[in-house]
């Protein structure tokens, strides 16, 4: 098991991932963006606890004009916990998407 705090800057992302365990996001500060392949961005904010299940790919950051931190929380599988990807392009993250107060 490990776990981390991540700050993310405004706009700052994740690549795509995947857990081979899961992963539990409990978002400390601020407020951000998630998503899951093929599922719309989501929002979030402090306060909010996130599970994404095991092997589902994903990305997490901080939104357009908002930082955010979240603790990252994870198991490993044969000695690894996270398999990195893709860079999340400006497309993808949704250069118009502005977040809301």
């Amino acid at each position: 098991m490990s776990a981390g705090y991540v700050c993310f800057e405004c706009s700052a992302r994740s690549a795509w991932h995947t857990h081979p365990k899961g992963q539990l996001l409990v978002v400390t500060e601020g407020a951000g963006l998630i998503q899951e392949w093929g599922k719309p961005i989501r929002q979030i904010q402090k306060g909010d606890v996130i599970w994404t299940p095991p092997g589902v790919k994903h990305w997490h950051g901080a939104g357009p004009d908002t930082k955010m931190t979240h603790l990252a929380i994870q198991e490993a599988l044969n000695g690894k916990s996270v398999e990195w990807m893709e860079k999340v392009t400006d497309d993808e993250y949704g250069t118009n998407f502005r977040s809301k107060p």
